[in-house]
C-alpha cells in the first residue's frame, strides 16, 4: 500500500514519512499551538495562557518548542530553513524574557537576576505577592535554559490535598490505592529533561517535602505503591507568597530542604513598588483587550492613567490586567475615561470628609446601571463587572429602584 500525500510526497506502507514531510508536520503543529494561545487571553504579563485561573496542572510553551526543536532535527541544523527560524522566534516571544513589561529599575534587576541563572541548571526560588508574575519568570527562565526545547510542567501546590498532591507529582502504580485502576506518570517523570515549576510550595504538606527532597538530592523518586525508584533529569523552580523562613521556625516547613530550594532566590516586586511601569502595562493591555473585542479605543485619558498609579494594587498586575479588560469593555469612545474604571479608582481622590453618604450612594448608582445597559440586562454578567456577587447586585437594583 502506498499513500500519496497532499504535496504529492509518497509514504510506503509502514514506514516513515519523507523527512521534509515530517518536519513540516512538526512545524504545523507548533504552529497550531502557538495559533490557539495567541487566540486566548493574554496573561498579567502578556504571556497567553488560559482565560480562567490557571488550571493545577498544565503542559506549557515546551510543547510548542519541543515541535520545533524535532523539526531542526528532521531535516538538520544547517537546512531548516526559515520556518524554524520564524517558529522559534515566536516561541522565544511569547515565552521569554521579551514578553516580560517594565522599565523600573526594581524589576529590571529581576530580569537581570533571571537571566543570568537561566542557563545554568540551579534551582531557583521566586518570592512575591500573588499576581506579581512568578509563573512568567519561570517560563522565561525555562525558555533562556539548554531545556528550552523540552517539557516544562506547572503544578499549583496549593490545589490539591496531600494525597492526591502526591499522585500528581510522583505519580502512582495501578492498585495503589482505591481508583488507581491503571499506572500513571507524575509530573516529575513528565517533566524529566525538562523543568517542573511547583507554585505556591510553602502550601506542600511537609510529609511530601522529603520525597521532594530526596528528587533535588539523588534524582530519583518512588511512585505511590511502588517499591523501586525512577530515575529522572529535572529542573525545579518553586514560587510561594509565604515568608518560608518563619514557617521553618514554625516547623510548617522542613529547615532542609528551604535550603536545597533556595539555591538562587529572585524577589519579584508589588506593581505599587513599581508604579512607573503602569502607563506601559495598562497600554499593552489596552491594546491587547481593544484587538481581542475588536474596539476602536486607542487612549487613555490623563485623569484614567493618573487613577490607576494612585491605587494601591494589592492583586498586582493580575488585578491591572482586570481593570483594563473591565475598562475596555464598558468604553463608548476611543478614549478610556474614569467612567470606565470601578467605583473605588472612580472615587480614590475624594476627601473622605468632603464625600456624603448620598453622594456615594448617586454614584454607584448610575455605575451600576451603566453596566446593567451595557449587559443589557444581563444581571449575572454586571455582577461579574461589577466584582460583587449576584445576590449583593439584586439588592441594589432594589434597593435603588433599578431596572
Amino acid at each position: 500500500m502506498v499513500d500519496v500525500h497532499h504535496d504529492g510526497q509518497v509514504n510506503r506502507a509502514g514506514g516513515e514519512p519523507d523527512v521534509p514531510l515530517r518536519a513540516q508536520r512538526r512545524f504545523n503543529m507548533a504552529q497550531a499551538f502557538l495559533q490557539r494561545r495567541g487566540a486566548q487571553q493574554p496573561n498579567h504579563l502578556g504571556l497567553y495562557v488560559d482565560r480562567e485561573h490557571p488550571p493545577r496542572r498544565r503542559h506549557l510553551p515546551g510543547h510548542a518548542a519541543r515541535q520545533v526543536a524535532r523539526a531542526r532535527a528532521d531535516v538538520g541544523h544547517d537546512h531548516s530553513g526559515p520556518e524554524v527560524e520564524r517558529l522559534e522566534q515566536q516561541v522565544g516571544k511569547k515565552y521569554g524574557f521579551e514578553s516580560i513589561l517594565g522599565e523600573s529599575a526594581i524589576i529590571t534587576e529581576a530580569i537581570s537576576l533571571a537571566k543570568k541563572v537561566a542557563p545554568t541548571n540551579a534551582t531557583v526560588l521566586l518570592l512575591g505577592e500573588t499576581g506579581t508574575g512568578k509563573e512568567v519568570f519561570a517560563q522565561a527562565i525555562h525558555n533562556g535554559s539548554k531545556r528550552a526545547g523540552n517539557p516544562f510542567m506547572a503544578l499549583n501546590c496549593s490545589a490539591f490535598g496531600k494525597e492526591l498532591l502526591e499522585s500528581e507529582i510522583f505519580g502512582h502504580k495501578a492498585g495503589a490505592f482505591t481508583g488507581a485502576t491503571k499506572d500513571k506518570k507524575g509530573l516529575i517523570e513528565e517533566a524529566s529533561t525538562g523543568t517542573l515549576f511547583l507554585d505556591e510550595i510553602g502550601e506542600m504538606h511537609i510529609d511530601l517535602q522529603s520525597k521532594l527532597l530526596r528528587v533535588l538530592e539523588t534524582n530519583e523518586f518512588i511512585k505511590v505503591g511502588d517499591t523501586k525508584s525512577t530515575k529522572v533529569n529535572v529542573r525545579v523552580i518553586a514560587a510561594t507568597n509565604r515568608n518560608l523562613e518563619n514557617d521553618v521556625k514554625e516547623g510548617k516547613f522542613r529547615e532542609d530542604l528551604f535550603y536545597r530550594i533556595n539555591v538562587f532566590t529572585i524577589t519579584l516586586p508589588a506593581l505599587r513598588e513599581r508604579k512607573k511601569d503602569i502607563p506601559m502595562l495598562a497600554a499593552h493591555f489596552l491594546t491587547l483587550f481593544s484587538q481581542k473585542t475588536n474596539s476602536q479605543i486607542n487612549s487613555m485619558s490623563s485623569e484614567f492613567i493618573e487613577r490607576l498609579q494612585q491605587h494601591d494594587w494589592k492583586g498586582n498586575i493580575r488585578e491591572l490586567k482586570n481593570i483594563m479588560e473591565r475598562a475596555v469593555i464598558l468604553a463608548t469612545g476611543p478614549q478610556l475615561s474614569v467612567d470606565s474604571l470601578p467605583i473605588e479608582l472612580q472615587l480614590i481622590n475624594y476627601k473622605p470628609q468632603n464625600l456624603s453618604a448620598f453622594d456615594l450612594a448617586s454614584v454607584e448608582k448610575l455605575h451600576i446601571q451603566r453596566v446593567l445597559n451595557h449587559t443589557k440586562g444581563n444581571k449575572t454578567e454586571t455582577a461579574k463587572l461589577l466584582n460583587i456577587g449576584l445576590t449583593t447586585l439584586y439588592r441594589k437594583i432594589e434597593e435603588y429602584g433599578l431596572t
